[in-house]
């Protein structure tokens, strides 16, 4: 009896190839990018959950709101793990790691010396804190001695071709050699630390009694029962006991002063599993996610599957309507009604099934495209998950129960003789619910349209926003720091190459994340309210100029002026802070030293738009970490080549490696996450228009159906064909304009949330409404007029006869 009911549904779908080959297509498009969504979500919420104690490890960071100056950082005191884990009895183990930030390493391999990233300094409890499985070597010991490292399997192949090497050496940095004492095996991409090389902590003089001095990540293993609550306590005990004298020392302030003019100084906890989507911190040891993100794409998950769903099922119940007709002859020849309503049922299921394995099938298709946009490495393994696919077939029970429910139910109840009289005829207009369910489509895609024109409108704004300095033909030299004692003579021969305008030496340039805070004071004595903290950068003479940065007051630093080293200069918003309106005697102090404030530069953006412009003071120093020069050339690589033949020329510097970007090139780097947000965000928004698209013109096509003999008695009393193809458009342009109308505050809403986490942002404009309002018109119209013109130039004698 199943099989038969199995053979009828077969055949009816056969029989309607064009109606079920659009009702399968839409499901199965809704489906497939369900599915990609939620791979994509689930890679996202999979962070760091690989550790065996994962739940139970935390990192301690910083946040700091003195005197005005906000502060809100991962790194915190070298002696703090020794006390939490000496102190509090539920504190299990501690590890503290100490980051290079963007610095890269150099190795020596044979005579060649390598670049290399993710490298860190570590206590020998790292292994007993994280779950990190080792190839070779003893993680009790691996670390216990001053240049030791471990290293990982990939590293240990690439330069020993074995992992067997516990005991041999690698010279970094052309200075330290190392004896490796690990090889530990490659950290999965879903963690939010990758570390190739692992030194040892000990004999490092970061190591030390310093409360002041923030340097260490500290990661905290506690026992069972422990929360955040528990280990925000612990720290604010431990701010109070050990920092507090230490703090009031050095800002003229204890934490109630702080306190009290509304600031704060204190150590919180954040979960392991949740810095990669939760972490507020913009300096992360690596780029993390957002939460926000992930919200957004499980509401387009979900509105996707509904429009498919809801595509299916308006599909479904239009076409039944037809079916009248067949339930009268059926029930005339002795069907039972039991027997209709498993037969429509079992219908609508298979009909579903079906669209499931085509949704699988563009699963497969699609997940690389997903992994070039999104940067992953999503395996086709995780579609096996065990909740993933009972949840997916669930889902397509349901929605086949569902869609079949109508007919099942409604149509089976019908009486044969009024309905073999015609008298149960229904239209399009006739169904209240099925024009809901279109606005209910139209209004989903009209958000996800858009949420992309926001994103991208955001994106430009980011591009073109005046950020205070000129980030174009601005070549970046790293690794400048070999050079060493050499470093102005190279900086010098640079400067004489055609096409070769100005350059700078420093340390820090505004597309970095990393800063370094020093402590400032207005007085000598480091009165209460007089300190703060500021990002400090050293700098040379020629940085404002290359970097075509400009002065609001007094001067930037000169060779002519050898006092030069004892002055500072501000950016507007620190001398804003500082409550500097001019610069008559204005001094700063710092370490006991007075510096001379000579000029305020203009306000510039400091890495991501995410965060406002920091307070800056530019102290004169040589520092060689990195080189920008400013250059104007027709021939770009062969500048690039003459530069690097100077640096290899260049004494010490035969083998070592030449790596250079273009300042601009960084910049964009920054915005990675949000271009692949964009990007992602188009094609789920092209998707849910075209899903949509399909269940408006199988509608119109049932429609145009339903009213055949009304058109051809139209055309026949003498109606035009656009006056037919506004008859049948019209009903469903003002499904349309109704979808219209409901989406775009509840959009405004939703993309004005998103915006506020952008310290610089954009208005939303009325034409980004305005443009998918005709969008909306304009596919509508396109998808309607494609079926409605071919009912209008109809031969009406065919339909009469």
């Amino acid at each position: 009896m199943l099989l038969n009911y199995f053979r009828i549904a077969w055949r009816n779908l056969w029989r309607s190839k064009g109606y079920s080959a659009i009702n399968i297509l839409g499901l199965a498009i809704g489906l497939a990018t369900c599915l990609l969504i939620t791979l994509f979500v689930a890679d996202e919420l999979s962070y760091d959950r690989h550790h065996r104690n994962a739940d139970r490890i935390f990192r301690i960071n910083a946040d700091f709101l003195v005197n005005g100056n906000a502060f809100r950082e991962r790194q915190t005191p070298a002696p703090l793990a020794a006390v939490l884990k000496k102190d509090y009895p539920a504190v299990e183990n501690t590890a503290r790691l100490l980051s290079f930030g963007d610095r890269k390493i150099l190795v020596k391999k044979g005579r060649e010396t390598l670049m290399e990233e993710n490298t860190v300094a570590a206590d020998g409890s790292i292994f007993d804190v994280f779950t990190i499985p080792l190839v070779s070597g003893d993680a009790k010991t691996a670390l216990s001695k001053p240049f030791t490292m471990a290293i990982s399997e990939s590293m240990a192949l690439k330069y020993f071709n074995s992992t067997d090497i516990i005991g041999k050496t690698l010279q970094t940095d052309n200075v330290n050699t190392y004896e490796v004492t690990a090889v530990f095996r490659d950290m999965p991409a879903t963690s939010h630390l990758h570390l190739n090389f692992i030194r040892s902590l000990v004999g490092n003089p970061e190591d030390n009694d310093n409360w002041m001095s923030d340097n260490f990540d500290t990661y905290v293993l506690v026992r069972k029962g422990i929360g955040e609550k528990e280990l925000n306590q612990y720290m604010k005990e431990i701010t109070k006991n050990y920092m507090e004298t230490s703090l009031k020392t050095l800002t003229g302030s204890d934490i109630a002063d702080i306190e009290r003019s509304g600031g704060h100084f204190r150590y919180d906890a954040i979960p392991l599993t949740k810095i990669h989507l939760h972490s507020d911190i913009t300096a992360e040891i690596e780029p993390s996610g957002n939460i926000q993100y992930v919200y957004i794409f499980c509401v387009a998950a979900l509105f996707i599957l509904l429009i498919a769903c809801v595509n299916f099922m308006n599909l479904s119940t239009a076409r039944s309507a037809g079916r009248a007709k067949e339930v009268g002859v059926r029930k005339a020849l002795g069907s039972h009604r039991s027997h209709l309503i498993v037969q429509f049922l079992v219908e609508s299921v298979l009909t579903s099934c079906i669209a499931l394995v085509l949704a699988l099938c563009l699963t497969f298709l699609l997940l690389p495209y997903l992994n070039q946009l999104s940067g992953k490495a999503i395996g086709a393994g995780m579609l096996l998950n065990r909740w993933l696919l009972p949840a997916l077939i669930g889902v397509i029970i349901v929605v086949g129960l569902l869609a079949g429910s109508y007919p099942a139910f409604f149509l089976s109840s019908f009486e044969p003789v009024k309905v073999l009289k015609g008298k149960l005829a229904s239209g399009f207009r006739g169904s209240w619910l099925r024009n809901s369910l279109v606005v209910f489509q139209f209004s989903t895609a009209i958000i996800l349209i858009i949420g992309t024109l926001v994103i991208y409108s955001q994106l430009g704004y980011i591009r073109n926003r005046q950020l205070g300095y000129d980030r174009e033909q601005v070549l970046v030299l790293n690794n400048t720091a070999s050079l060493w004692i050499h470093a102005k003579a190279f900086r010098a021969e640079v400067l004489q190459l055609p096409g070769v305008k100005s350059g700078t030496m420093t340390a820090m340039l505004p597309t970095s994340l990393m800063q370094n805070t020093a402590i400032y004071s207005k007085d000598a004595a480091r009165s209460a309210g007089q300190v703060m903290g500021l990002a400090e950068w050293n700098v040379d003479a020629d940085y404002i100029p290359t970097l075509g940065m400009e002065m609001a007051a007094g001067r930037n630093f000169s060779p002519r002026f050898p006092t030069d080293t004892n002055t500072i200069i501000v950016n507007e918003t620190a001398a804003k802070l500082l409550g500097f309106t001019d610069l008559n005697n204005r001094i700063l102090y710092a370490g006991g030293q007075p510096f001379n404030v000579i000029g305020i530069v203009k306000d510039f953006n400091t890495g991501s738009l995410r965060t406002k412009i920091p307070p800056v003071v530019m102290r004169l120093a040589s520092r060689a970490d990195c080189m920008a020069f400013r250059v104007m050339s027709n021939d770009f690589p062969g500048l690039i080549r003459k530069i690097e033949n100077l640096y290899h020329a260049t004494p010490g510097m035969t083998g070592q490696p030449f790596r250079h970007a273009f300042l601009d090139e960084d910049f964009n780097r920054l915005y990675l996450a949000e271009e692949r947000t964009g990007k992602i965000f188009l094609t789920f928004a092209a998707f849910a228009i075209l899903i949509s698209c399909l269940g408006l013109f199988g509608l119109v096509t049932y429609a145009a159906e339903q009213r055949t003999r009304e058109i051809s008695i139209r055309k026949v009393l003498g109606a035009s064909a656009t006056g037919i193809v506004r008859l049948l458009s019209g009903d469903f342009l003002k499904l349309v304009a109704i979808a219209i109308l409901v989406s775009s505050p509840l959009a405004w809403l939703l993309m004005n949330q998103w915006l506020q986490g952008f310290a610089y942002r954009i208005h939303i404009s009325w034409w980004i409404f305005a443009a998918t309002a005709i969008l909306a018109v304009v596919i509508t119209l396109v998808t309607v007029c494609t079926q409605a013109i071919r009912s209008a130039l109809a031969n009406p004698v065919e339909s009469l006869r």
